[in-house]
């Protein structure tokens, strides 16, 4: 919740809402991207202790991931579950062009959201 939190106090700040979702958005992404890397070369890595997802939340992932495919991707903005499910799409080798448009459907669409209740909110 710290980028949520970050974007909100520079609306309120008076920066420009458009190049705010622009860099949360692609910071985001690329964050979204080295997970699903990190899962192409699990096998290697997983028992790591810098490895940044916990077993249990992993293995819940990839179950999630097997039972709904591709479409939980657009889950990849929630907290807890997002990183692990992009990691998992790595993991089970998830095309990068399909990845990327689901994971950026998702981001942008949270930030979107975000930027447009703190915007109303502030009465602009």
């Amino acid at each position: 919740m710290q980028s949520e939190a970050a974007l909100v106090a520079l609306l309120v700040g008076g920066y420009s809402p458009f190049w705010l979702l622009v860099v949360a958005s692609a910071g985001n992404i690329l964050g979204s991207l080295v997970n699903w890397f990190l899962g192409r070369g699990i096998a290697h890595y997983r028992d790591r202790r810098w490895f940044p997802v916990k077993p249990e939340a992993l293995a819940r992932a990839e179950g999630w991931y097997r039972r709904y495919g591709k479409w939980s991707l657009l889950l990849s903005w929630a907290p807890v579950i997002g990183d692990p499910l992009t990691v998992v799409a790595g993991v089970l080798r998830e095309p990068l062009p399909v990845f990327l448009l689901l994971v950026a459907i998702a981001k942008i669409g949270r930030y979107l959201v975000l930027a447009a209740l703190t915007l109303h909110w502030m009465g602009g």
